[in-house]
């Protein structure tokens, strides 16, 4: 192998590495809707079954205070001491992680 061919290799290497991380950093990976429900109402099944729930499929914006991020938007519906209880959430899109739960 000459020194030229070896040499040729590594760039070509270089710049695809040096492409890929660009465009691997401007994605936004969000996890599915579906994970974040089914995450939720396993979290609510601990405490009692659930009789329903929701969660809109399109991270929407979210603004709290300082905190800007996109969320999943959803609720959750059950009947826990014979009373009916809603709640409405909304779930980081990255993560997960609730960060807002209101009882209705």
């Amino acid at each position: 192998m000459k020194i030229r061919d070896y040499m040729l290799g590594l760039g070509t290497g270089i710049v695809i590495g040096v492409f890929a991380s660009q465009v691997t950093g401007k994605m936004d990976i969000s996890r599915s809707a579906e994970l974040v429900l089914k995450d939720i109402k396993n979290s609510f099944k601990e405490e009692g079954p659930i009789d329903g729930s929701w969660i809109y499929m399109t991270p929407e914006p979210f603004e709290k205070e300082a905190i800007h991020m996109k969320v999943y938007k959803g609720g959750i519906s059950r009947i826990k001491n014979g009373q009916f209880e809603q709640f409405e959430f909304a779930a980081d899109s990255k993560t997960g992680t609730v960060v807002e739960l209101v009882k209705l």
